[in-house]
């Protein structure tokens, strides 16, 4: 494995991981309005057509009944959400590493990474449920022509207001058992990429523009093949009806199984890959362009 260039500092990665998060969200976030809506979208009666034939066909309707703007809905959520949520993502992928050194030139392994990243995918989860609820309900509102919160502050509050915060944190468990293992699959898949990317004789820190976009656009892929299961049980979850999944996420499993297919468990399956890409490329340079910057003014830090 390549050396450590320097010693990790968690303070830099908050920063430089928070700049990535909004990269991210901004490439990101329109075909992440047609994965919701597609995992969310009713079951058709009998022979009648699916409100959505695929992800092409939600992009098209979405587009044509709602302008570009119908896009970036629930957009204002992750964004206020985001830069705190990756900041901390990536500050806990950090401290990961740092508690598993001995010494500041320890090279960790593999398992190391994993382990690593699954600890940010914990410390993301009280920031991520409650801004993915409130995305996710935003996002379907449109598609079912009812207009129930005018925006992200106003759906907080109405959620807060009919079930308190258990109703705004709604899915926790849920984002958990999405993100903890997908986040060990994210950040060891990206430093594996970029220890195989480097020139020999180079360092992983020297690594081109377009080699990080390819790093972290693949890290990104791999990232959601573990989580897209867990994230559709999510996104049903958070957008039902009060007292529909009394037993929570084994109700909601149960129902789609049942009645749709394993198959169910990827619906979004396309809109999520085309945009796990970009999205986590832009994610992952804009994150490279900042520490590298931090280094540059606090080299101390």
């Amino acid at each position: 494995m390549a050396e450590q260039p320097q010693p990790i500092s968690p303070v830099k990665n908050f920063f430089a991981g928070g700049f990535g998060g909004v990269c991210l969200v901004f490439v990101g976030h329109p075909l992440d309005t047609i994965k919701v809506r597609l995992q969310t979208q009713p079951r058709p009666q009998p022979g009648q057509p699916p409100l959505y034939s695929g992800t092409f066909d939600c992009f098209r309707k979405t587009l044509v009944g709602e302008g570009v703007r119908g896009l970036y809905k629930g957009m204002a959520a992750p964004i206020i959400g985001v830069t705190p949520m990756f900041a901390v993502c990536f500050f806990g992928f950090g401290l990961g590493k740092r508690l598993q050194q001995r010494k500041p030139d320890d090279v960790l392994t593999y398992p190391q990474l994993f382990a690593a990243g699954m600890l940010s995918g914990v410390f993301t989860t009280a920031i991520m449920a409650p801004g993915e609820r409130i995305k996710c309900l935003l996002q379907i509102q449109a598609a079912t022509g009812e207009t129930k919160y005018s925006g992200s502050l106003d759906c907080a509050k109405q959620l807060y207001r009919e079930a308190g915060i258990r109703g705004v944190y709604k899915g926790t468990v849920l984002t958990l058992m999405r993100d903890v293992p997908a986040s060990g699959m994210y950040f060891m898949t990206y430093e594996w990429l970029k220890n195989i990317l480097t020139p020999e004789g180079k360092s992983v820190s020297e690594l081109s523009a377009p080699r990080i976009l390819f790093a972290g656009g693949l890290a990104g892929i791999f990232n959601w093949a573990v989580a897209i299961p867990p994230d559709v049980l999510k996104s049903r979850f958070q957008t039902a009806p009060p007292g529909k999944y009394p037993n929570g996420f084994r109700d909601v499993l149960r129902e789609l199984i049942r009645e749709e297919g394993v198959a169910s468990l990827y619906k979004g399956f396309t809109a999520v890959m085309i945009r796990a890409f970009p999205a986590n490329a832009a994610c992952f340079l804009g994150f490279e362009v900042a520490m590298k910057f931090l280094n540059w003014i606090a080299p101390g830090l």
